[in-house]
């Protein structure tokens, strides 16, 4: 594929395989697919470290496979009024591996607490000090709307990043909560374009496949196209708003976790290049010459 856009980028999500799933062929698969790069849980490279792996090893892995590791997760406790000593410790050290690889997007989850008017006011000024300390190491972080927190959708994420006022935070979207969440376009297209940080891509059934919301987004996911999401809709949107962001494959999937990680990892690169054939296709101003998969 001819990449002249970072529309036209593919990043697959740490999460798209097992949480422990072997580095070396997580980077490999990644590589052999085509991905520009990969989503690293901090808490794996942590591991690694201490299972006797060096940085320079790493750094090695990544560039035989001819990809760089372009996102970290993920911040789930910096909405805290009082952060724990596990958080602040596990932050502290995704920060040394966004500055030994030069990550430049960190992924921010909820919950948050919020001001005893139930207004987000408290953490927008708690998420503006995580944006100054990414802005540090020259990252840019993204909040990511989870129906199963207090930052539900779309628009909860924007009031939160809209306050903060940081030039290096914005709001992830994720097809999944979008779709299993208020499914509303609107809201999407109510997001200023430079407020969005990190796209996250997958396809699945429109009914759930289980009556736990997080059980099933962890566990149901299909690569785009093989599911019944408006996937296409979706994309089109967003191309139409001038996102410029890449694409990150987050399609975890426990069933293709049995199956070689190249099966499923080389299925949501070709799912998520067939999908831009077709949106691409419909703008003129983006014509698909050159376009390869």
């Amino acid at each position: 594929m001819t990449r002249t856009a970072a529309t036209e980028r593919l990043v697959l999500s740490h999460f798209t395989l097992d949480r422990n799933h072997p580095l070396d062929d997580r980077v490999r698969a990644a590589g052999a697919a085509g991905f520009d790069g990969i989503g690293l849980f901090a808490g794996q490279y942590r591991q690694l470290l201490d299972d006797g792996w060096s940085a320079a090893r790493l750094h090695d892995l990544l560039d035989d496979a001819g990809v760089s590791i372009m996102e970290a997760e993920a911040l789930s406790g910096w909405g805290a009024r009082h952060p724990s000593d596990d958080y602040l410790e596990f932050e502290s050290f995704l920060w040394e591996m966004v500055e030994e690889f030069a990550v430049p997007y960190v992924q921010a989850i909820g919950p948050v607490d919020i001001g005893a008017d139930g207004s987000f006011d408290e953490a927008a000024v708690r998420f503006g000090q995580l944006c100054d300390r990414a802005a540090e190491r020259g990252a840019m972080i993204g909040l990511e709307f989870l129906p199963f927190t207090n930052i539900v959708d779309a628009a909860d994420a924007l009031t939160v990043v809209e306050a903060a006022g940081r030039a290096n935070g914005g709001v992830c979207v994720d097809i999944w909560h979008h779709v299993r969440g208020a499914n509303d376009l609107d809201l999407v297209r109510g997001i200023p374009t430079e407020l969005i940080a990190g796209v996250q891509m997958s396809d699945g059934p429109t009914a759930p496949a289980s009556g736990d919301y997080k059980d099933d987004c962890l566990r149901h996911r299909v690569p785009p196209g093989e599911g019944t999401f408006d996937v296409d809709g979706f994309v089109t949107t967003l191309l139409a708003m001038g996102v410029d962001r890449p694409w990150d494959l987050e399609v975890c999937n426990d069933g293709a976790w049995g199956r070689p990680a190249a099966e499923h990892v080389t299925a949501c690169a070709d799912g998520m290049r067939r999908v831009l054939e077709r949106c691409l296709a419909t703008r003129p101003e983006h014509p698909t010459e050159g376009f390869r998969s």
